[in-house]
């Protein structure tokens, strides 16, 4: 089992200084802004006062501390246009450095969202959300452990007799990624794939004739973006068998000369002609919940092993923050977990209990989200370790109006920063949706919180010993409030 560490808090300083950043904002067709961008977003003083910033984009004072143990926060994500402000329900940006003509032009300015809090919106309402608007003609909610059971197809097929019985939840891990529908979904996520695109194609400069390693590559789509920014040649690898529908699509577009596609684990192929570093590796490798069924340790092993040593090698994208926060969900709860109580006369709260221990990816609306949202995980793909997956963070909910709170809800944040041209987007409830959606923790029993009253403890996280792609997430909390009194409440929760 991985060692569970407490995660330190991270200074935002360097960051903010490397990031002072004019912000243009871009229009992407048919995108609709529900709510007003003048409101929502907190800015925090060396005082402690928060401050609205017209653009929904936070950017901290030096001296400002957040009240959760780790830190940052990149931003948000809409390929053609959108920005991550809270209260907007868009999500991408791009980030130009201050010396550009763009930036002395554009009309605002702001830097990332680094160690803040974000406002929830004040007034609940029923009115459906951007994320649930286009959610309306596909499934609403995701179990964690329906996604992992997507359709499944032989991968390194010649070993499979040889495996027999010892195949694992590994092997059926990638699998899962053979099949084409998740990469179907991966790709019509615009708000995913068109950040990708154009973090590349914007940094044009950066690629041109440089060699790049593609981790989990997929269909080969960040291979070929990557072509099409100058690449010298790109080296795609994958350990599904998706890898040979990814080499015939990049002979289909004439970049086989341009593309070499491998297939294999990271830890042990061997890059050819005599290839031994690269200079920039791009990957997708966030998982629901950041981190569950992702690809980091694999990123992380192919940094280790093939990024040039100078310093000057560059990771897409090389910043993660992931965010918690509360939310009122009685209805939904009531359809997902109290529905045991009585199926069709029966009582089935044996399987409430199960229920309950696994959470839930889906779209919440953000009117329901009732507290501010707080980092509990700042990740530097650059200098992280495997060991870092495992945290322990504090973390300080203050409620937004008075309300009951059903449910804890993470979301995250990317960002490509160590680029002249930085972006990033986000899966928050604010933003535009995307395929991760957010991940909910029901709790067994709502608490009510009055307007200011706070919800406060820690989380940790760890990986399964017995599967390191699943998670074991467990919650402490407390609420000394006028309605309802915790005290360091366990709460245990497994991504499967």
């Amino acid at each position: 089992m991985t060692a569970t560490r407490t995660t330190p808090q991270i200074k935002s300083k360097n960051l903010v200084n490397h990031c002072r950043l004019s912000l243009q904002y871009i229009n992407m067709p048919g995108t609709k802004r529900n709510h007003s961008p003048t409101k929502g977003i907190l800015l925090s003083n060396s005082n402690g006062e928060d401050h609205h910033h017209p653009n929904g984009i936070i950017l901290n004072d030096n001296n400002h501390k957040s009240s959760s143990s780790s830190s940052s926060s990149p931003p948000t994500k809409k390929a053609n246009g959108e920005t991550m402000g809270h209260n907007d329900t868009t999500s991408s940006v791009v980030l130009k450095g201050e010396g550009s003509e763009d930036a002395a032009a554009a009309t605002s300015s702001s830097s990332l969202p680094i160690e803040q809090e974000r406002a929830a919106p004040m007034q609940p309402s029923s009115n459906m959300s951007s994320q649930q608007e286009q959610q309306q003609s596909t499934s609403q909610s995701t179990s964690i452990g329906d996604a992992n059971n997507s359709s499944n197809e032989n991968n390194h097929k010649n070993n499979d007799d040889d495996k027999g019985d010892e195949r694992t939840s590994k092997d059926y891990y990638f699998d899962s990624y053979s099949h084409h529908g998740i990469h179907e979904e991966m790709l019509k996520d615009e708000v995913r794939t068109r950040t990708y695109q154009m973090a590349i194609q914007n940094n044009a400069l950066l690629f041109r004739d440089k060699i790049v390693l593609d981790v989990g590559c997929g269909t080969g789509i960040l291979s070929m973006f990557a072509v099409q920014a100058g690449a010298k040649h790109v080296y795609a690898v994958d350990c599904s068998s998706i890898i040979d529908s990814a080499r015939q699509i990049v002979e289909d577009n004439g970049m086989s000369d341009k593309i070499t596609c491998l297939r294999g684990k990271m830890e042990e192929i061997v890059l050819p002609d005599g290839v031994e570093e690269v200079d920039i590796i791009v990957s997708e490798w966030m998982g629901y919940f950041l981190l569950y069924e992702s690809m980091l340790q694999t990123v992380l092993c192919a940094r280790d092993r093939w990024l040039r040593k100078d310093g000057k090698g560059v990771i897409f994208p090389d910043r993660a923050v992931m965010y918690l926060c509360a939310a009122e969900e009685e209805r939904m709860k009531y359809e997902r977990i109290d529905f045991w109580e009585n199926v069709y006369g029966f009582d089935m709260r044996a399987l409430k209990e199960v229920a309950l221990k696994e959470p839930v990816v889906d779209v919440v609306d953000p009117k329901c989200i009732v507290t501010n949202c707080v980092p509990i995980l700042n990740i530097h793909l650059n200098t992280c370790q495997p060991s870092d997956l495992s945290f322990t963070s504090r973390f300080r909910l203050r409620s937004q109006r008075r309300d009951r709170i059903h449910a804890l809800v993470a979301y995250f944040e990317c960002a490509f920063t160590n680029v002249p041209v930085q972006m990033g987007f986000s899966t928050s409830p604010f933003s535009k949706y995307t395929h991760w959606k957010q991940t909910i923790f029901y709790l067994k029993d709502p608490v009510s919180a009055e307007e200011g009253e706070e919800l406060e403890g820690t989380i940790s996280c760890r990986p399964n010993p017995r599967n390191e792609r699943d998670l074991d997430i467990d919650f402490e909390v407390s609420l000394d409030g006028k309605h309802s009194k915790i005290m360091n409440k366990k709460l245990e929760y497994r991504l499967r």
